[in-house]
């Protein structure tokens, strides 16, 4: 899945300010139930995936990009959110690179999706890859120009 289906502008936090990589999760997923892509009753249980993921192994990858991600039950479809930290000196993430992370995307996907899942997070990881997509995402200020760079790397 790519970013066009995955993300709406709305999806896209530029500025994203977290203090440490357990905030980012927190904040990415409340975003996701302020935005209704969660349901109430699914958000805590999200949260804990999620943390217990991340908890087991630093979903921080190369280039400044860290994918925390998990995969839940009873899920109607795959939803995700994007963080772009614009700071100076980005956010520690405990990368594999060792380089702070800039751009933080939350993915929760259903467990029975097994494939998708897989499919989603090398999608992903190989827009975001690109120097000039991240380049562009850290310069703007404008969700609707971010989706756009993140489409363009996708084609």
């Amino acid at each position: 899945m790519g970013p066009s289906e995955l993300f709406e502008p709305g999806d896209l936090l530029l500025g994203f300010d977290p203090a440490d990589k357990w905030e980012a999760i927190h904040s990415l997923v409340d975003h996701l139930s302020e935005r209704g892509r969660l349901e109430p009753e699914a958000v805590e249980s999200v949260r804990e995936a999620v943390l217990a993921r991340e908890r087991s192994m630093s979903t921080g990858m190369e280039f400044g990009v860290a994918i925390p991600h998990a995969a839940v039950d009873h899920l109607p479809g795959i939803v995700g959110v994007m963080g772009v930290v614009q700071r100076e000196g980005g956010l520690e993430f405990e990368s594999i690179d060792g380089q702070a992370t800039r751009v933080v995307v939350l993915l929760v996907i259903p467990k029975e999706q097994k494939l998708l899942h897989i499919r989603t997070l090398a999608d992903i990881a190989r827009v975001l890859a690109k120097e000039p997509v991240r380049e562009r995402l850290l310069a703007t200020a404008d969700a609707e120009e971010a989706l756009a760079a993140l489409i363009a790397g996708a084609s």
